[in-house]
């Protein structure tokens, strides 16, 4: 059995195994990565060599950071990038190349009813209804989205919103407010199974699955890096932010949105951006954090979201998709009885 990982922005691990009695044997660790000394590899392969097949990688990992002393050096790889490829070969955890994606354009359509689709298509690809997909969205009115443990008192001002008609609705993953308006950002959703995030920590989920991302940007002329936790940002500042949820049925649901052309008055008068929030990004105003896309690429946001979409499924075996009819009634369904109700928007105070 042979598993491939290659870290984020380092080195391709491969391991090859045999499995004898429930246990890992004739274990051989490889790659193009750097040890030091080249006797280690020894260690490493020792460690695992006799590890029950259940091990997760965490505890794979753990093993051969025990088997090393502090001489030791791993460079451009990590214990954990060890644990995940032995996962793979043992067809417990998965690549993006394992994976047949839909790739749905984007569709205008309320922004709450792409919002309830991700709860919609989390649960598909959860039950292998549908396979991973990847999904830009497009809306037809304004709205504040909000993380699902954000307080709306605290985060929208009620005068701005209704002086600007604005609405708020809630998502079902964290992270922060998302001020969206017909044409001013760019935003998908990515839901995968969660054996293609085996072995991988929240933190380290949130760059692996911004990967191809960062490529597609390259691609429209965008220099752009992952900050961590959660941002993608260029020498200019940051330009987005990701969010997760991670549902017990066994999905992954990773969106993105990215600013093109905010207006960033607008947006200062329907939030509250606090100074404490302000501090980290290391600015005094938040029309400086809006970077939009627009200027840096020169390009209408159609042009990048076709783009995007080129990058995506040149990187990956694909092909594109529409919703179904259920999904659609199902999304309704969703805005009508949760997403849409105040017992949601306003569940926390």
């Amino acid at each position: 059995m042979r598993g491939e990982y290659k870290v984020v922005g380092g080195k391709l691990v491969a391991v090859d195994l045999e499995v004898v009695d429930g246990r890992l044997a004739d274990v051989s660790v490889s790659g193009d990565f750097f040890l030091e000394p080249d006797e280690a590899l020894a260690d490493i392969n020792g460690a695992l060599t006799g590890m029950p097949v259940e091990a997760g990688a965490e505890q794979l990992a753990s093993a051969v950071t025990g088997s090393l002393d502090e001489s030791v050096h791993l460079i451009g790889f990590s214990a954990e990038a060890v644990g995940i490829a032995v996962r793979r070969a043992l067809g417990k955890a998965t690549g993006w190349h394992d994976h047949e994606f839909d790739v749905i354009p984007a569709t205008v359509m309320h922004p709450a009813l792409h919002v309830a689709l991700d709860e919609v298509i989390a649960r598909e690809v959860a039950s292998g209804e549908r396979p991973p997909t990847l999904r830009f969205w497009d809306w037809d009115s304004p709205l504040v989205v909000i993380g699902s443990f954000q307080s709306v008192r605290n985060e929208v001002d009620p005068d701005g919103a209704a002086r600007h008609h604005i609405d708020v609705v809630r998502r079902i993953s964290g992270g922060g407010a998302m001020f969206m308006e017909p044409g001013n950002c760019i935003t998908y959703s990515l839901v995968v199974p969660e054996s293609l995030v085996e072995g991988l920590s929240f933190e380290r989920s949130y760059s692996f699955l911004d990967e191809w991302v960062i490529g597609a940007l390259a691609d429209v002329g965008v220099d752009a890096h992952f900050v961590p936790l959660n941002d993608i940002a260029t020498d200019a500042g940051k330009i987005g932010g990701a969010a997760q949820k991670r549902f017990v049925s066994g999905a992954v649901l990773h969106h993105v949105t990215m600013s093109y052309d905010i207006d960033a008055d607008k947006m200062l008068e329907v939030l509250r951006i606090g100074r404490e929030k302000m501090s980290d990004k290391g600015t005094k105003s938040a029309n400086k954090r809006v970077d939009p896309m627009r200027r840096q690429t020169g390009m209408s946001r159609e042009a990048i979201l076709e783009s995007f979409t080129r990058s995506f499924m040149a990187r990956y075996r694909s092909h594109e998709a529409t919703y179904t009819e259920t999904e659609l009634a199902e999304a309704q369904r969703l805005v009508d009885e949760k997403f849409g109700t105040e017992a949601w928007t306003h569940r926390v105070p």
